[in-house]
């Protein structure tokens, strides 16, 4: 089935004219066409505002580096910084440890998907809180064993080590490429561009009048699509004006899609969604809702494709280990897949504003990967990553081959 097929010419037909910030949007012109950089101001002060993704990602990579530090990580250390309070020394980022921001609080919270599904938000949440443990509990006691099928330890993977459970998976990560899918895409995707959030209550009326909120410079629903964009770029170093092409401003959604976009099948990924950004920002500010409402769909679709595509490239890597007789090098491209194939869960279908993959779809992709009958990874065929990836291609317009090329 090919998703996401959107006409280039309707969406290049509803922008015509230039705007460079807020400032310079006319209020009897509500024509769009978006500034050079993410750039946005009001009466000369900036309107956007996005620092609680920016503290929540800084958050998550503490966290992820934590995962392997097997002298001075405990499990309650570990699920204290997952599930911050305010005031607890967590971090070694002091503004870290003031703030009133979670991981957890965001995982599986998005509006859309678990306002009505609190019972599969919390199935969630103690999956990635049971990644953490049995990272703890599992691997971390056998630090010094060398793995075998049925054994957690260690394993050599060319000149790196690597610690692996039982079924050869690296708990820290299929948390962390879980995490990109359960906090910085559902958020995004799911709970920030959803019209449940940005029209929500007097939102579209406050917009049109340029009515902000108490205090600040920027209207609810200028707010609201910012907090999505911080969710890619909220690290960067230039947020104005992120590097797209490298992605190394952090380990999640930011890595992956300046990683996609590498690949010459999808080499526009990256500059298609900042630009989708800077329209949307651009069409809220001219109270065009109808440009706003494409540029969402833009996003949603090439968001999603990029945890699709990095998932079939470490699905394909694994592959390639496996023929060539590395069984245990394919272990640490395997678990990042394992990550990546959770976080299809929180993908989303703009045509129908529904997940692309159901949680029962994903359950059964994942017992593929992991079967404790073949001893998880130790015994997995190349057969069976060929059919999870052709599994996870068919709901996207691109083919297997594309998404392992680089």
């Amino acid at each position: 089935m090919k998703n996401f097929l959107f006409s280039a010419s309707i969406i290049s037909a509803l922008v015509f004219t230039s705007c460079s910030s807020d400032d310079s949007v006319n209020p009897d012109d509500n024509t769009v066409v978006p500034p050079a950089t993410y750039t946005f101001k009001r009466g000369g002060e900036s309107t956007v505002s996005f620092g609680g993704q920016t503290t929540r990602i800084k958050m998550a990579g503490e966290l992820k580096s934590a995962l392997m530090d097997f002298d001075n990580a405990t499990e309650n250390s570990l699920l204290a910084m997952y599930a911050h309070e305010a005031g607890n020394n967590d971090f070694s980022d002091s503004e870290l440890n003031a703030s009133d921001k979670s991981l957890r609080s965001k995982t599986a919270a998005s509006k859309d998907y678990f306002s009505a599904n609190a019972s599969e938000s919390a199935i969630i949440k103690a999956t990635l809180e049971g990644f953490i443990s049995s990272q703890v509990n599992e691997v971390f006691p056998n630090k010094m064993v060398v793995a075998s099928p049925g054994v957690a330890g260690q394993i050599a993977d060319g000149d790196k080590t690597r610690y692996v459970n039982q079924y050869g998976l690296e708990y820290n990560q299929a948390f962390a490429k879980s995490l990109l899918g359960a906090l910085m895409t559902d958020q995004m995707l799911n709970h920030y561009l959803s019209y449940a959030i940005l029209d929500e209550g007097s939102n579209r009326i406050n917009n049109d009048n340029n009515i902000t909120e108490e205090g600040k410079s920027y209207t609810t629903m200028e707010h609201k699509w910012d907090e999505a964009y911080g969710y890619l770029y909220g690290n960067s170093q230039d947020p104005t004006n992120p590097n797209l092409t490298i992605g190394e401003d952090d380990a999640f959604l930011n890595e992956y899609v300046g990683q996609v976009s590498k690949d010459p099948d999808f080499s526009s990924i990256a500059t298609d969604i900042f630009d989708a950004f800077k329209l949307g920002r651009t069409a809220i500010a001219a109270k065009n809702y109808e440009v706003r409402d494409s540029q969402i769909a833009i996003i949603q679709k090439n968001v999603s494709k990029v945890i699709a595509v990095r998932g079939i490239f470490y699905l394909q890597n694994g592959k390639n280990k496996i023929e060539n007789g590395n069984v245990q090098g394919a272990f640490h491209a395997l678990s990042e897949a394992y990550g990546f194939v959770y976080s299809l869960r929180f993908t989303r279908n703009p045509e129908t504003n529904t997940p692309l993959f159901t949680r029962s779809e994903v359950d059964a992709l994942l017992a593929q990967l992991i079967n404790p009958a073949d001893n998880g990874f130790w015994g997995i065929t190349p057969e069976t990553l060929e059919s999870i990836s052709e599994a996870v291609a068919a709901k996207f317009d691109f083919t297997v081959a594309q998404a392992a090329s680089i």
